[in-house]
């Protein structure tokens, strides 16, 4: 069993380097990036060129704490949106990290696409 988890991590990972070849953030689009773990989701809006996180939310936020299902994930895709409509940022490239775009990654874009951002 762990040789499987440790296959399907391995497999994640050089996913994830293949396409952070081609997508990267710049200030004029930057990158909204997907982090799950097994209970909860993090998302971060960043500029690579500066090597900054401009905007982020997750659903471990200080007195938010949720259990990462697809509606939270839904919710958290809107709140980011909104957090940078503060930031005047509307256009982003979307990278899932390696994930699929199903379940909670396809919720968090979507919410995110409902609170106005273009990817």
């Amino acid at each position: 069993m762990d040789n499987k988890i440790k296959r399907k991590e391995y497999l994640r990972v050089k996913r994830k380097k293949r396409v952070r070849q081609k997508v990267s953030g710049t200030e004029a689009r930057p990158r909204l990036s997907v982090f799950k773990s097994a209970r909860h989701v993090y998302a971060q809006v960043i500029d690579d060129i500066a090597g900054k996180t401009l905007v982020s939310a997750s659903s471990f936020e200080k007195g938010n704490h949720r259990v990462a299902n697809t509606e939270v994930c839904g919710e958290i895709g809107k709140l980011i949106s909104a957090r940078c409509k503060e930031k005047n940022i509307e256009k982003i490239v979307f990278d899932k990290n390696g994930n699929q775009y199903h379940g909670r990654v396809k919720a968090l874009a979507e919410g995110a696409r409902e609170g106005g951002l273009v990817f």
